[in-house]
């Protein structure tokens, strides 16, 4: 505890680290503030209906993403969801097209101009998206709700115009804040931005947990909820594990004697990590279980919708994880290039020993990736889930979430990314870093 103390009262010293986290609470603070305003002309009282039918699905994982905004109809509905599907589209981009390819290898300029047109496609896609939320706002909530409509005389027409726009706009500032966060706060804004929504609905998660629990076992209540809340820590435990691992590939780097002075002739490590696709894997593969969903509407093909749309069935759960598997391998082949990984070595004068530069080079970074990628997939696929597991062994539905998926990936990601931030201004400042060792395990070759 007086370790603990110590290293707290140490980020504070940091005048420029103070300044970062004041900065990001803030902006934080603001964007929670923005998920409970709800848009101009609805009554927020008639939303119930609403709110339970995004609790599921694709839907439920937007709604989990906002931070409950997207069931609340807030201004900050969709959040930073059309942004992150603009960069997923850049960056296949990236993949396919030479002009996108010429500007990822371009630096800061290429950077930014990138940044530009992920801007303008995600104007592009809440342009689709929101008329599309306002429709099923329509669905959900009865009439008397809208009020502006109603009780002020507007137009259908005029409301959904102005409830586009707000929701564009709201979608935007969120992007904005993110940018900010940053830029001059600590942490990446945007994943900062959905670890903060996925966080705060822990609190209800597990108090709703507690209290089903002690109503339905008046004396072994307190030990399920224990049990519980031990199985959920060795769970984040094998997920930073997860996160954390790589297999380093040695890099050597040849001679070179410029005037007095030499330069290389030292041994470094590629890393590669286990889980390079991230939480992308279980994102791609609950759109796709949507599908079957489609099915219901006809009468021979009801009941094997119903087979595959069971959350805690054991089809829908194969299935998911042979997809959570095979994304894997798909995401991970377009984010991860061994062939520019192997022109980078080359142009530095880098090789890895044993292994002949260009072509060699690229097929043995190929073989180590499909090593290291299967036992990363197929570990994602279990955790991907384990939230039915939990809600067979009597969680809900909600605490449940946090035992695995999306949920606990983005939780713990984010989490050791902002420590590391941390950690390396206390390090600069000759401070000790987190940990007792000084530094925070796994991250230093990373």
């Amino acid at each position: 505890m007086k370790k603990f103390i110590e290293t707290i009262q140490n980020i504070f010293k940091i005048e420029e680290l103070r300044k970062r986290i004041v900065y990001t609470v803030l902006l934080v603070l603001v964007y929670r503030l923005g998920c409970f305003i709800v848009l101009p002309g609805i009554d927020s009282r008639l939303l119930a209906n609403f709110q339970s039918s995004t609790q599921d699905g694709l839907v439920g994982l937007l709604n989990m993403f906002s931070g409950g905004a997207f069931g609340r109809a807030s201004i900050f509905a969709l959040g930073v969801m059309p942004y992150i599907s603009a960069s997923i589209v850049i960056q296949l981009l990236g993949m396919f097209v030479p002009r996108f390819r010429k500007l990822q290898m371009e630096g800061e300029s290429g950077r930014r101009k990138i940044n530009q047109y992920t801007r303008i496609l995600t104007v592009a896609i809440l342009a689709v998206q929101c008329p599309a939320y306002m429709a099923a706002v329509y669905n959900e909530i009865p009439g008397s709700a809208f009020v502006a409509v109603n009780q002020l005389g507007w137009s259908t027409i005029t409301f959904n115009v102005v409830s586009t726009i707000v929701l564009m706009a709201g979608s935007m500032f969120v992007m904005w804040l993110g940018e900010r966060i940053t830029d001059r706060g600590i942490g990446n804004g945007i994943s900062l931005i959905i670890m903060i929504g996925i966080v705060a609905r822990l609190p209800y998660a597990l108090v709703g947990e507690i209290g089903s629990k002690f109503t339905a076992s008046s004396n072994g209540g307190l030990l399920y909820i224990v049990v519980e809340l031990v199985i959920l820590f060795l769970v984040f435990i094998a997920a930073i594990a997860l996160v954390q691992a790589v297999r380093r590939v040695p890099i050597q780097y040849a001679k070179r004697v410029i005037g007095n002075r030499q330069y290389g002739g030292v041994r470094q490590y590629l890393p590669i990590k286990m889980n390079a696709a991230g939480v992308m894997p279980i994102i791609f593969a609950q759109a796709l279980m949507l599908f079957p969903l489609l099915f219901q509407r006809f009468d021979a093909t009801r009941g094997l919708a119903a087979t595959l749309s069971n959350y805690t069935g054991l089809w829908y759960n194969l299935i998911f994880g042979f997809l959570v598997v095979v994304f894997t391998y798909f995401y991970t082949a377009v984010t991860v290039n061994s062939t520019m990984m192997a022109e980078d070595m080359k142009k530095n004068g880098g090789f890895i020993p044993g292994v002949k530069p260009g072509k060699a080079t690229v097929a043995y970074l190929d073989s180590i990736l499909d090593r290291v990628t299967l036992p990363g997939s197929i570990f994602l696929a279990i955790i991907a889930i384990l939230p039915a597991f939990a809600m067979k062994l009597g969680v809900s539905n909600s605490f449940a979430s946090f035992f695995g998926g999306t949920s606990l990936l983005i939780l713990v990601g984010v989490v050791l990314d902002t420590l590391q931030q941390i950690e390396s201004y206390l390090l600069m400042r000759h401070y000790d870093g987190l940990m007792k060792t000084g530094r925070l395990s796994g991250r230093s070759g990373m």
